[in-house]
């Protein structure tokens, strides 16, 4: 399904006007398409038809109320790295066993509220955490479900090395060559059911050798594990589909269908997946005024009231995003989009080919459903934006604008001075 689309030359979401979403939200805006969401988590479940299976969507992609609604009622679970993620998660109406639990450094008190919230699995990335998940689980008097989340040393090739997860030498995951002995250690420690082993090897993985080479490795092991006890009944192959932001081809989910559910059979396990960019990037779109137009140096500028404080993927990720007005394209143009955040950094994208736009105009910076509100900022001391949820015809603002109010609204002005 394609979200974002011109009638009579105008761009919409679904069957709403984006001018018309300017109007009623204001600017800056996240505006998301709930039919986009629906359609590729259909799709990727039917691509993994072919054993049980579980999706698990990732909150840290996006963790709006609105949206985690939509993928629930659609019947999905959730993933989640925080307890501050289990909290929403849980808020939404997703109950333990729609939960897994992952992170790299989680707190005890974290691993108490996973384990409270009687969470489907808390995945392990290293000894030190599972001995100290022991004695969390002892103290609480339960049992905690656990998955080994294994580094598989794979290579990976991705669009930045920040988003690589699964290759030698990075902090996610137990070393390959550790994970027996690791869990070998959880058959031996009171509190402790090790039932899954899970990976993640990265994000816009565009060639699913990863997958095939990664996955290869978890049933090795989990066949290991087995011989020596382990009941293991869950193989967690991660996220990491990749989503083209521009020339890019959609991921062949039936080859990747194949892949990870051929392994999962091998051992007769349920599959977990735990997409997130996957479902909300293409279904997310940024509206922005442009606020001035503005020629120095050689340089056209196009000022608009979004900048990095709202999506801070191409300053940080050299991110490429679409961008194209929301009126009838006409003429052309070479500017620099950018914010109006006091940094040479603040921009949506540079030397960029577009119609001839000027100042009051509305622009769509598209497929920043993942990865934007999420990771938008307070800096220069700049509300956050609202998300704006469109289905149909119909459409609702699923979290409000902040207001200068909120900015200072933890701030004690008479605080407690202590000795000491």
């Amino acid at each position: 399904m394609l979200g974002f689309a011109r009638q009579d030359g105008e761009l919409h979401c679904e069957e709403v006007s984006m001018e018309a979403l300017a109007r009623g939200a204001g600017t800056p805006s996240y505006v998301y398409s709930a039919g986009v969401i629906r359609d590729r988590y259909a799709r990727l479940d039917a691509a993994l038809a072919a054993a049980p299976h579980r999706v698990h969507y990732s909150l840290k992609a996006n963790a709006s109320r609105g949206i985690l609604d939509v993928l629930r009622a659609a019947g999905c679970g959730v993933d989640v790295v925080s307890g501050g993620e289990l909290y929403r998660a849980l808020r939404a109406g997703f109950r333990g066993e729609d939960i897994l639990f992952g992170g790299v450094g989680k707190q005890e008190h974290e691993l108490r509220e996973a384990l409270a919230a009687d969470v489907k699995l808390i995945n392990v990335e290293s000894e030190a955490e599972l001995r100290l998940l022991s004695r969390v689980a002892v103290a609480s008097g339960v049992v905690a479900p656990v998955g080994l989340r294994v580094n598989p040393e794979v290579d990976v090739r991705n669009a930045h090395h920040y988003i690589a997860t699964g290759a030698r030498g990075h902090k996610f995951g137990i070393p390959v060559g550790d994970a027996l002995a690791v869990g070998k250690l959880a058959l031996s420690l009171p509190g402790i059911a090790l039932q899954a082993v899970d990976m993640h090897v990265g994000s816009q993985l565009h060639s699913f050798e990863a997958y095939s080479a990664g996955t290869a490795r978890l049933v090795d092991l989990s066949r290991t594990l087995r011989d020596a006890g382990a009941p293991i009944r869950y193989m967690d192959s991660g996220g990491g589909l990749p989503v083209p932001y521009s020339d890019e081809e959609e991921p062949d989910l039936a080859a990747y269908g194949a892949i990870v559910t051929a392994a999962a059979n091998s051992l007769g396990v349920e599959l977990l997946v735990e997409p997130g960019r996957f479902f909300v990037a293409a279904a997310g779109a940024l509206l922005t005024r442009v606020l001035y137009r503005k020629e120095t140096g050689n340089k056209t500028y196009l000022i608009c009231d979004a900048g990095m404080t709202e999506l801070l993927r191409p300053s940080h990720y050299d991110a490429f995003h679409r961008i194209e007005p929301v009126a009838t394209p006409v003429g052309e143009l070479v500017a620099d989009v950018v914010g109006p955040v006091c940094e040479s950094g603040d921009f949506l994208a540079l030397d960029r080919a577009l119609p001839d736009v000027h100042a009051g105009e509305l622009l769509a910076v598209h497929t920043t459903g993942a990865y934007g509100y999420v990771m938008s900022s307070h800096y220069n001391a700049r509300p956050r934006v609202p998300e704006v949820l469109v289905d149909g015809s119909r459409w609702a603002v699923v979290t409000a604008r902040e207001t200068y109010a909120d900015l200072v609204r933890l701030e004690d002005p008479s605080p407690t001075w202590r000795q000491g």
